[in-house]
């Protein structure tokens, strides 16, 4: 676009084109967003269940999934900013909020197992180790109790970093998980190298598997893989009954999703009020 075209459009130099600026400037609109949260603490965790498959009355362990509440109140999923602020100096703020949260949650109900998500660009941030090491000091049995879940996507950007750092907390007691396995590139070179105790297949491949014979193939290969180097499988994304009952027939482990439990600021055992509120 020509430095014309871009006046009239309104689109500062050196933007190419109008959807290149709407991106940018939606992306800026998100990060000042969540800093407003950040600094007013209007951050919580949302707790997702994770069943046993074959034996859904009962919970595993719980997700606690980051939400910020906006300057109406509203509650922002994760999903609404997290691809804004990754790599930025916000993202590691909101890491270590996530942790704190979850770390203080693990202390105050110690029958509670509870995974925490993180970006591998926060193994190096001095304030998250120093949150975590702050946790497992106070309380003995945290770790144990401790699931950290890494995204393929950030694992994969430093594979030698992730592996010595999960060796180092693995004598902690703590668990480690790979999430959103399948949406990513990770080299299998890598993956016998790291620690992870846990394997969550990415929900794209889960959603409506039951009569999805591409799904099928894809999962079941997924899971092999995790049986292959001795991983717990989760299913994502787990909306439908019929889905939930192939799954459990072809051996994964537990499943999550809307089928079992929205995530919920408000989860069972932090109230006796049986109607939760979901975010």
């Amino acid at each position: 676009m020509d430095q014309r075209k871009a006046k009239w459009a309104d689109i500062p130099a050196g933007l190419q084109d109008p959807l290149s600026y709407a991106i940018s400037a939606r992306d800026q609109s998100t990060i000042a967003m969540v800093e407003e949260a950040v600094r007013h603490k209007q951050v919580m965790l949302a707790f997702q269940p994770v069943v046993p498959a074959g034996q859904t009355e009962r919970v595993a362990f719980y997700e606690g999934l980051i939400r910020i509440l906006d300057d109406t109140g509203r509650i922002i999923p994760a999903k609404e900013f997290i691809g804004a602020i990754e790599t930025t100096e916000t993202g590691r703020i909101i890491d270590c909020l996530s942790l704190e949260k979850g770390l203080r949650t693990l202390s105050m109900h110690s029958s509670l197992r509870l995974s925490i998500n993180m970006s591998a660009r926060s193994i190096g941030y001095g304030r998250w180790m120093r949150t975590l090491k702050r946790g497992l000091d106070a309380d003995p049995t945290v770790g144990e109790r401790l699931i950290l879940e890494i995204t393929e996507s950030s694992a994969m950007l430093v594979p030698d970093l992730v592996t010595g750092f999960m060796a180092d907390l693995s004598a902690r007691g703590i668990s480690f998980a790979l999430d959103d396995f399948g949406a990513g590139f990770t080299s299998f070179r890598y993956l016998k190298d790291f620690y992870f105790d846990i394997l969550k297949i990415d929900g794209q491949f889960i959603r409506g598997i039951a009569n999805d014979a591409n799904n099928q193939v894809l999962t079941t290969a997924l899971a092999t893989i995790a049986r292959q180097f001795d991983m717990f499988t989760v299913a994502e994304s787990v909306e439908r009954a019929d889905d939930a009952a192939y799954l459990t027939a072809i051996g994964i482990d537990c499943l999550q999703g809307y089928y079992y439990g929205a995530p919920s600021v408000k989860p069972i055992w932090l109230t006796p009020e049986p109607r939760l509120a979901s975010a």
